[in-house]
């Protein structure tokens, strides 16, 4: 008894510990104190002697420390934390801002806040890593001819030209813009004799051109030739691809959402383009300039015309801001990048998306197409450098349109699952104890999901209403002009039938399981309209059973709508009525068939029966007789 009152004691004690007070030290000794450089962003023990931990860190590099025992004061020992390797090469600390490609597509330069790096594409290394160590953002990058220098533009408006080979800043123009320089594009010379020229668009509302000299050691410097003042910041320039200095362009975009194009030759104004509600952040012209792309914060991407400054077509796809534009060589293709994390390509002749690119976790600042265009490099503020090769598999645009609407509709779908499954489990704890008005609620729902094929037969409906709308209206039109007597020739587009006829012929059309979910997207002015061609098909008989099915669907799931509209009242009488008549000579239709039926079924049979012979009764042959033997008594058994 008085061990089993210790141990109740025991579990008393036990269960009356606060929580709270257990410390991480009761149940571990300290050791010591690993400390990084940065932020850790995650860990991983080293299976060596002693403790080494490696560690990622917030600046996107790899440091590894270990923790030895050094003599402090006197005979005293202590843990210290040292640092024994750094890998920060292979990765920029901050967002990339900007990224070019070298003239032969060998090389590849990215910037960002006071690193620049260089790249070697084939091999996928980092060749040079230039940590300016000064304020020195980086916005913007291009090579110079040649491939042997780089030119950035910083936030600080500064020029800097950085030496590929040594990796070192062999000339700065301090102070060349008085704002950040959110643009530089460099003129390839069209003769030997055009020096080699660059251009820059700054926030301080200026766009100044700038030669490219050799200093007395033979390293590139930049010298101000010209300047442009205009009325708002420089958001992007650009130059136009032409070699005839008379007919070469400069692009400029500006903050006040234009884009202003001049002769190079003269800076004379030649165009200025409107459109755009944002700024356009990235403008780009075509190998044969005789189109121009932009786009914009505003989501769109506007195509012009170079002759007259028309626009030839806006397109939309990204869901933010577009960051960066870029053709691809003796084409009319190009891509774009956006803040919403994807990269798009485009026809700029026929206007369609062929193909959008997923994978980086933010958004997307700066591209880079081969001259060739085999390839694409991506840049964005997740810091990654994405390479994206050009394969050799056929693009089908209906296949890709139809998977992107796929992916839309499993989005929206999954999100109204969610908010669906909330509401049950909140309803469901709301009325846990209601159990007699929890037996009057629906135990299931339509298994119906909205999908692309749903979508293009709603469609189909609304085209086919608008048609047949389209079709009475030049019918009445013709009666009025050429009277009755004249036959009118039928519509091919309506395959010669008749409004409602067509109409009918559309709804047949669509499978039945996706009928409910077609009607579903009609709106309420297509609905006036299907009601009315439904009175037509009714007062004709046509299809009695589809026009029900019809009915009865639209009526339930646009109610309120319904009712709201005092224009439907009238035609939802005459459908009723027409309704109810109609599927009451169907039932008696239907009864009186299943009735004559059920007579020629007694009919055959009785002529069936005529025919066959009365059977004869069966007797037992070895009734009054003994079993004798074995055999005899197996023969009777059998026949049993």
């Amino acid at each position: 008894e008085d061990e089993d009152g210790g141990k109740q004691q025991e579990s008393l004690d036990e269960s009356l510990v606060d929580v709270e007070a257990i410390k991480a030290s009761d149940e571990f000794e300290y050791f010591g104190t690993c400390r990084a450089s940065h932020k850790v962003r995650a860990f991983q023990f080293l299976q060596e002697k002693g403790v080494k931990v490696v560690c990622t860190l917030s600046t996107n590099a790899i440091e590894t420390l270990s923790l030895v025992k050094r003599m402090t004061k006197g005979t005293e020992y202590a843990m210290v934390s040292e640092k024994m390797s750094l890998l920060d090469m292979y990765g920029h600390p901050t967002g990339i801002r900007a990224v070019s490609l070298s003239s032969d597509d060998a090389l590849a330069c990215t910037v960002s806040k006071n690193v620049t790096k260089l790249w070697n594409v084939n091999k996928r290394s980092c060749v040079q890593s230039v940590n300016h160590g000064v304020s020195c953002y980086g916005l913007c990058v291009s090579f110079l001819p040649g491939n042997t220098h780089v030119i950035i533009g910083t936030r600080e408006g500064n020029l800097m030209i950085l030496d590929v080979a040594s990796s070192d800043v062999v000339y700065i123009e301090e102070g060349a813009h008085d704002g950040a320089i959110w643009s530089v594009d460099v003129r390839r010379p069209g003769t030997e004799r055009e020096t080699i020229a660059l251009v820059t668009g700054s926030g301080d509302k200026t766009v100044k051109f700038w030669d490219i000299e050799s200093q007395e050691d033979g390293n590139p410097m930049v010298v101000l030739t010209r300047s442009l003042q205009m009325t708002d910041d420089v958001v992007s320039v650009r130059y136009s691809h032409s070699t005839d200095p008379t007919k070469r362009m400069v692009f400029v975009s500006a903050l006040d959402s234009t884009i202003k194009v001049f002769f190079d030759d003269t800076l004379k104004f030649f165009l200025s383009l409107y459109g755009h509600q944002l700024p356009a952040l990235a403008v780009d012209a075509s190998d044969d300039d005789t189109i121009l792309a932009s786009s914009g914060a505003d989501k769109a991407i506007k195509i012009w015309g170079l002759d007259f400054g028309d626009t030839h077509r806006t397109l939309y796809g990204h869901q933010d801001s577009v960051t960066d534009l870029r053709f691809v060589r003796r084409t009319h293709n190009f891509f774009t990048t956006s803040k919403d994390r994807t990269i798009r390509y485009w026809d700029g002749d026929r206007f369609e998306q062929i193909l959008i690119l997923h994978g980086h976790s933010a958004e997307v600042n700066s591209l880079s197409v081969s001259r060739t265009g085999a390839f694409v490099l991506s840049a964005g503020m997740d810091r990654q450098i994405r390479v994206w090769e050009r394969t050799k598999d056929i693009v089908f645009l209906e296949e890709e349109r139809e998977r992107e609407l796929e992916k839309m509709f499993d989005k929206v779908d999954s999100s109204r699952e969610e908010g669906g499954t909330a509401a049950v489990l909140q309803k469901k704890g709301a009325d846990e104890n209601e159990d007699d008005d929890a037996e009057d609620m629906p135990q299931s729902e339509a298994a119906v999901k909205k999908s692309v094929l749903s979508v293009s037969a709603g469609d189909r409906i609304m085209e086919a209403l608008e048609r047949a709308d389209q079709e009475q209206k030049d019918i009445s039109a013709f009666k009025r002009s050429e009277g009755n007597n004249k036959q009118r020739m039928p519509n091919p587009l309506l395959f010669g039938l008749e409004p409602a006829l067509y109409v009918l012929w559309v709804l047949r059309s669509v499978k039945s399981a996706e009928l409910e979910q077609s009607l579903l997207v009609l709106p309420l002015t297509h609905i006036e309209r299907l009601v009315y061609y439904l009175i037509l098909l009714l007062r004709q008989g046509r299809s009695v059973e589809l026009c029900a099915k019809v009915s009865v669907f639209v009526t339930k799931a646009h109610q309120r709508q319904i009712v709201a509209s005092k224009s439907l009242s009238i035609p939802l009488r005459e459908l009723r009525r027409l309704l109810r008549l109609r599927l009451t000579e169907s039932r008696d239709a239907v009864g009186f068939n299943l009735a004559a039926l059920r007579a020629i079924a007694r009919t055959v049979a009785e002529r069936k029966a005529s025919f066959m012979p009365p059977e004869a009764p069966t007797q037992n042959i070895w009734e009054g007789l003994g079993l004798g033997s074995d055999i005899a008594a197996a023969l009777e058994k059998k026949g049993r």
